[in-house]
């Protein structure tokens, strides 16, 4: 890939050489489409999932697991709910609950109001999950999510995250594990972080980005890992929904509105069942049960 191009869809981990400071990039593009196909979110709405999105891409490689883990936040305002899950294999999606259309330019604590964060990871293979929940705290979603690493990982930690119709990104800084914090590297590195605007993260190529950061700095630059929406939804879990919903119900539904139509609250995709197909569902229960053999 050319030092010129945006390298869409990936995460980069870079180290400032002889400092204890590492950090990410991540960069959605065609996942972020994605992941919004099947949505019409109000802008703020669709502005705050894609910052989610990019939070948990970075999160989720900043922890070490195998499995899932997943972004939530929930609150008493217009949007009283954000999920996002992330792959120790950066595959992501995502959703948001809005109960009421917030006004154009609202802001993060006008959509979400008071609440908590809550980061769960669930590993492959066990029962047993980690949480951690803490209280919002902050007036955006990043510095909620420094707050968290404050006061659960007792990690020094600050985010910057922009998103739009188009595209959405993060940066992480973050104090490397075990090192001497006596000197001024942590602070200078996030004072020239701060400098960083919206367009410039979404849009600059990484290399461009980190040398207009970092330019008197070495930087070391690792390759990029790709990142990838893909939802779990399918028609056959979707049946397999319906099928312990109960055939008296599904017939009622039927009644009621000639047909049932069940959306997935991740991808927003739609699943219509006819009357054909809701005989055709409890038929099958009814040819899995079996029949009596005869001797």
């Amino acid at each position: 890939m050319s030092e010129g191009s945006k390298q869409a869809d990936s995460l980069h981990r870079f180290l400032l050489e002889g400092q204890p400071v590492r950090g990410e990039l991540v960069r959605l593009d065609n996942s972020w489409q994605a992941a919004l196909e099947h949505r019409d979110y109000p802008a703020p709405v669709r502005e705050l999932l894609g910052q989610a999105m990019a939070a948990a891409s970075l999160l989720a490689s900043t922890l070490k697991f195998d499995g899932a883990m997943t972004l939530q936040v929930q609150g008493d305002g217009p949007v009283n709910l954000l999920v996002v899950q992330c792959t120790s294999e950066l595959v992501i999606r995502g959703t948001a609950q809005v109960q009421e259309a917030p006004s154009a330019g609202a802001s993060f604590r006008e959509m979400l109001g008071d609440g908590t964060m809550a980061i769960t990871i669930e590993q492959k293979g066990q029962s047993e999950r980690y949480q951690g929940i803490v209280p919002m705290e902050g007036e955006n979603l990043a510095a909620c999510l420094e707050a968290y690493f404050e006061r659960s990982e007792q990690l020094p930690t600050r985010l910057w995250l922009s998103a739009d119709a188009d595209a959405a990104s993060g940066l992480l800084l973050q104090i490397v594990p075990g090192e001497d914090l006596s000197g001024d590297d942590w602070n200078r590195a996030v004072m020239l972080a701060d400098t960083v605007k919206d367009e410039e993260l979404r849009q600059l190529p990484v290399m461009h980005l980190l040398h207009r950061l970092y330019h008197e700095d070495d930087v070391r630059l690792f390759d990029a890992s790709p990142v990838s929406f893909r939802c779990s939804c399918s028609r056959e879990k979707i049946a397999d929904v319906l099928r312990r919903l109960g055939q008296e119900e599904v017939d009622d539904i039927l009644k009621e509105q000639g047909q049932v139509e069940v959306g997935c609250d991740f991808c927003g995709r739609q699943y219509h069942f006819d009357r054909v197909d809701a005989a055709g569902l409890f038929a099958e229960v009814g040819r899995s049960q079996g029949s009596p053999t005869r001797h």
